[in-house]
């Protein structure tokens, strides 16, 4: 029987006739099109190779029966319904990784075109000018260079820049100290220290809820007039009319920009400005990232199809059909559970202990383990993350994790618990329990007890232990018209510390979260969403 492989997304020749070479596939080539000229091929795919382009959807899944593997040849997989693909038992890779030196090139190509103004020049002599002095620059060597996120693509730019003899120093909350003298970078404490320490600053941060609009005008100002900004990670990590407000009044000394909020046709106003330097979302656009990127799906798609070890898994699909609910439930949990602490954290974790008591304690615990892996480091990792290679993942950021059982935990039949520890002695605790299999529970952060279902939009209040914070609470959620849908709340001692865990119906602004944390006896308020 033939294997029949539809390609929907531009590739590079070197993947097209690599695909030829293997003996026993019908390859179809339509790339770019959509979903209604695909449908007469989709019935009989086996393989779906897909771009960007494609949006691999319940529509399209359910159109095709016979699909078995979906390779993204990318390494984002935000345009498949992976949740879907996997109840379908249907393998999702990608090629992750292979964009990396590519990206970190084109972020020290954008840095050193806006300190030497080299498209200024060069533009003055294709006119038939010189004007030699007039774009007199900076050089790169001996800056103050901060990194934010020390990714793989931020640790990359980290090392070209110590080869220029600059002064690296980074930003990121969720790696372990001993990761940042790997680098060769000097840890700081927050984004604002980075800003006020460095001449250039240059973000590498995938975007998420935390990360949009995480470079405002606070950080802008800090920077300074002498300060530049550099973003070839992703569109909306800073704030674009902060960034224009910035460049105007020349609070700092300039931009260079690969990623925009709006893509194509990203806003006229900024990127005409004299000081912007841009490029159109062109950190993969390299002949050796696109081949690299080519072989690998081949590779990737090959080895599926002969029943080998797929090195770029995105999901297991066999992780959806566990032979145990309990393992499902828990496993479920887990991910949530990591999902919290990778929302909450504010400092560097060097250990993680996870501690599963009661009847789970007796299981193999393996898929527990990989899924609170998954659900922390898909919120702090620039990159990617399966089950297969959240390991990786893990060991990159520096943090040991360690399992302990108690089997004759008697609070409940079965309940897991995490303890995160940072180097200084800093910790959270979360906790969670599943009713009938089922039902999962957020039980337990920090000294504060709860039943809680961790999903939706959840809102985090520690405050003191007086009266009128939950009538603030809610005077002000409904000021800001967000609906509760419920109120959760516990206290470690009378007149000590209390939270409340409030599930709301929409997001919560950061307007909004910064008004939470001015009011009355509020210690803390964190937006979270599972």
């Amino acid at each position: 029987m033939r294997t029949k492989v539809l390609i929907t997304g531009q590739l590079h020749n070197v993947a097209l006739e690599g695909f030829k070479q293997i003996e026993g596939l019908d390859i179809v080539y339509k790339p770019d099109v959509v979903f209604e000229e695909l449908v007469p091929d989709l019935a009989n795919t086996h393989v779906l190779v897909s771009r960007s382009e494609t949006n691999v959807d319940r529509r399209l899944i359910d159109a095709s029966p016979q699909l078995k593997v979906i390779a993204r040849a990318a390494v984002g997989v935000g345009n498949i319904d992976l949740e879907y693909a996997t109840e379908r038992g249907i393998l999702v890779l990608n090629t992750p990784g292979k964009n990396t030196n590519s990206a970190a090139e084109l972020t020290l190509g954008l840095m050193l075109a806006m300190l030497r103004k080299i498209p200024e020049a060069q533009n003055k002599v294709k006119s038939g000018g010189w004007d030699r002095h007039r774009y007199s620059g900076y050089e790169l060597k001996g800056k103050k260079v901060g990194i934010v996120g020390l990714g793989n693509v931020g640790h990359r730019v980290a090392r070209f820049c110590r080869a220029f003899e600059c002064e690296v120093y980074a930003y990121d909350p969720y790696i372990s100290p001993n990761v940042f003298s790997n680098h060769g970078t000097t840890p700081v404490n927050s984004l604002l220290e980075l800003a006020e320490t460095v001449d250039i600053l240059s973000v590498h941060v995938p975007k998420n809820k935390e990360t949009t609009c995480m470079i405002d005008r606070a950080v802008l100002q800090a920077l300074g007039p002498r300060g530049y900004f550099v973003n070839a990670a992703r569109g909306g990590v800073v704030d674009e009319k902060d960034l224009l407000w910035a460049l105007d009044n020349h609070i700092i000394a300039g931009t260079a920009i690969d990623t925009f909020e709006k893509e194509p046709g990203p806003w006229m106003d900024l990127v005409k400005h004299p000081l912007v330097y841009c490029t159109p979302h062109i950190g993969a656009s390299t002949e050796e990232a696109q081949i690299a990127i080519g072989q690998t799906i081949v590779e990737q798609v090959r080895k599926a199809l002969e029943g080998g070890v797929v090195d770029y898994h995105v999901n297991l699909p066999q992780v959806g059909v566990i032979d145990k609910p309990i393992l499902k439930a828990y496993s479920t949990l887990a991910e949530k559970l990591g999902s919290i602490v990778g929302q909450v954290l504010d400092f560097n974790p060097k250990t993680v202990q996870l501690q599963y008591r009661g009847d789970i304690a007796e299981l193999d615990n393996s898929i527990i383990r990989l899924s609170w892996m998954k659900g922390f480091a898909t919120k702090v990792v620039d990159d990617y993350v399966s089950f297969v290679n959240v390991n990786k993942h893990i060991e990159r950021l520096g943090i040991e994790v360690t399992e302990s059982t108690d089997p004759s935990f008697t609070s409940y039949n079965s309940a897991l618990k995490i303890i995160v520890r940072g180097a200084q002695g800093q910790q959270i605790t979360v906790g969670g329990v599943v009713f009938e299999e089922r039902h999962i529970r957020l039980t337990l952060f920090n000294d504060f007890h709860f039943e809680v279902e961790p999903s939706g939009y959840l809102l985090l209040i520690e405050n003191h232990d007086r009266p009128g914070v939950i009538g603030d609470v809610g005077h002000d959620l409904a000021r800001g018209n967000i609906n509760i849908s419920s109120f959760n709340l516990s206290r470690n001692k009378k007149g000590g510390r209390a939270m409340a865990i409030v599930n709301v119906d929409s997001q919560i602004p950061p307007a909004e979260l910064k008004q939470l944390r001015e009011l009355p006896n509020v210690v803390s308020a964190k937006a979270l969403f599972l």
